[in-house]
């Protein structure tokens, strides 16, 4: 018999987790709007439990928390019962509030990063180190993850993996629009970054960056030109303090 998972809340990031999960365990979804339910349903192509979230009584379940960090308060006031386990996605919202609010035996903290849309993100987790292989197991239904000893680690990985897609974008973006200045075709540069980003991303995998960095520039070349810009622009203390921001802004929310 299947397990059941229960999502409160059905936005984009409910969905892709669903999607990873719906062929090994049931999946109960519960908000504000019974329309934007279907929807959901009918999006992830499988029967669900559909509940409002009013009054939705939450006793001895595993509960997926996929909701707006600032309506924390506002949900948790409308649950009744007491969860077996409470798997937060929410960014920047402390165990400490949310068993502040929640009444749940246990909490773990996951930080999904846009990638699992297509089952790739890299998610980390914290919490009650009991739940560590289950979280692993949940979590790793929509891509790789990797347990953190605190908070504040995954704080700092919010930073690095969750806002990482935007950072990347940033920097796709820009290669691309530097190739079509110097006389490319908007199509087919566009087609040469995704290449350049799809093979990267195996290489990355098991070679260190610097050595990928060594490897590929040679003395007076066209990378070694390229690579002195970069650091001529600060590139480098760019990306470190684009981390540094986004781990403040986290403590913040």
């Amino acid at each position: 018999m299947m397990k059941t998972i229960t999502f409160i809340g059905n936005g984009n990031m409910a969905l892709s987790i669903a999607q990873g999960l719906k062929s090994d365990y049931n999946i109960e979804v519960v908000g504000r709007d019974i329309s934007k339910l279907s929807k959901f349903e009918d999006a992830l192509g499988v029967k669900v439990e559909k509940s409002l979230l009013k009054g939705f009584n939450i006793e001895n379940k595993t509960v997926l928390l996929c909701v707006k960090p600032a309506n924390v308060e506002e949900v948790s006031s409308l649950l009744e019962g007491e969860a077996r386990v409470l798997f937060s996605v929410l960014a920047g919202t402390s165990l400490e509030k949310l068993r502040t609010h929640f009444n749940t035996k246990a909490v773990v903290r996951t930080m999904p990063n846009l990638s699992a849309t297509v089952q790739r993100s890299m998610t980390t987790l914290t919490g009650d180190i009991a739940f560590k292989e289950e979280a692993e197991t949940l979590l790793g239904a929509i891509g790789t993850t990797q347990w953190l000893g605190t908070e504040k680690e995954i704080d700092i990985a919010t930073a690095l993996a969750g806002s990482g897609p935007a950072y990347l974008a940033l920097i796709a973006e820009a290669l691309t629009d530097g190739a079509v200045k110097q006389g490319l075709k908007r199509d087919d540069a566009m087609n040469i970054m995704r290449g350049l980003f799809g093979g990267f991303g195996d290489l990355i995998q098991d070679i260190h960056p610097a050595i990928l960095k060594d490897n590929v520039m040679s003395a007076g070349g066209t990378t070694a030109a390229g690579y002195g810009a970069l650091e001529n622009a600060n590139v480098r203390a760019g990306c470190i303090d684009a981390v540094e921001s986004a781990y403040k802004r986290a403590l913040e929310l």
